[in-house]
């Protein structure tokens, strides 16, 4: 084993290898390369781990189930101010559910 590597999980269904631990990301990678194996990081993440699943090229067909491509603009914008939807929900009430401001 190496140093900071807690665990190795190799799932062979999806051709994946997880490295858990205190580990550089980008050693491990070229460890593995230098063994002559292909290797790339895992370009998935689950899709309930991201604010918008389904924008222009974080969906992927050939995404194993329950994950979609990790791309910037599935993720939220950290410079984004909080709160910035939240005026919605003041457009539509429970007690008039006739009423609503959207025009």
């Amino acid at each position: 084993t190496y140093a900071g590597v807690k665990s190795v999980e190799v799932i062979r269904k999806q051709s994946r290898v997880v490295v858990t631990g205190h580990v550089e990301p980008n050693k491990v990678l070229k460890k593995i390369l230098r063994t002559g194996k292909k290797a790339e990081f895992w370009p998935y993440v689950q899709y309930n781990l991201v604010a918008y699943p389904y924008v222009a090229g974080a969906y992927d067909k050939k995404a194993p189930s329950g994950y979609v491509r990790n791309v910037v603009q599935a993720l939220p914008n950290p410079s984004a101010p909080t709160g910035a939807g939240e005026h919605f929900t003041t457009m539509f009430s429970d007690d008039n559910p006739n009423g609503c401001s959207v025009m």
